[in-house]
């Protein structure tokens, strides 16, 4: 299965939702496909993605995986020539995909892990906001979401190199959102998606229940909703849905 020929609110609209093989990323692909959205999956491990393709196809939804590492930027270009050949157009790109580098002082921030976090958080949404662009301006009203946290608005105690890569990478699609406004219907919105039950967050509180937060499909859910019903360019909110 791997057309757009189903039902549903969505139903004939692509979506691509970066870091999908797992957590939100993971969720937001269900939910979308639930809404009768074909979604193409990408991340780093394909078992994974496989298991997100499966459970998609076994609730009657339609999707395509596309393993790849999103800080080779070459592989964007690749995606998003492969997604131009197959469908012609994008509805909606939701970037999900970050990486948390190492909580530490300001001072004592490790190069190798920042340069990597800006690489994936910044520099390769850059490259997802060029590459699709053209495909989204084909769309009747292309949609780009984007996940952020808190803590790029916020600074907090040791969350200075997440917190930089954040910021920039809310200003890059901020500054998108506002250049494209008056020459498509492209939206842009940005989600913060608050304490959220995933292995990110396990890993920067890891004494924390996790049962005490709410389950990635509540911002999945919220999610699908902005896909369905639309929302003003440069939208903001916090997901504050308890579990």
């Amino acid at each position: 299965m791997s057309d757009t020929s189903s039902t549903g609110p969505l139903a004939g609209q692509v979506a691509l939702v970066t870091g999908s093989s797992r957590g939100i990323g993971a969720a937001t692909a269900k939910a979308l496909a639930a809404k009768g959205a074909h979604v193409v999956i990408t991340g780093r491990r394909v078992k994974d993605l496989e298991g997100v393709e499966d459970a998609i196809h076994e609730a009657g939804g339609t999707a395509t995986i596309a393993p790849m590492d999103l800080t080779d930027g070459e592989s964007v270009g690749r995606l998003a020539q492969a997604i131009a050949e197959r469908w012609e157009k994008l509805d909606l790109l939701v970037i999900c995909a970050a990486q948390l580098p190492v909580l530490t002082p300001v001072t004592q921030i490790e190069p190798k892990s920042f340069n990597e976090a800006l690489t994936l958080n910044v520099l390769a949404t850059q490259a997802l906001i060029a590459g699709f662009d053209p495909l989204l301006k084909r769309s009747e009203a292309g949609k780009i979401i984007g996940l952020t946290s808190s803590v790029g608005a916020e600074p907090r105690p040791f969350w200075g190199a997440y917190g930089a890569t954040k910021a920039a990478f809310e200003n890059l699609l901020l500054s998108h959102g506002k250049e494209v406004e008056r020459i498509s219907e492209i939206r842009i919105a940005i989600i913060d998606p608050g304490a959220t039950r995933t292995a990110m967050r396990a890993r920067a509180y890891p004494g924390e229940d996790p049962q005490t937060v709410k389950p990635p499909e509540a911002v999945a859910d919220r999610i699908a909703e902005l896909a369905e019903d639309g929302f003003a360019n440069l939208h903001r909110e916090r997901v504050e849905t308890s579990s």
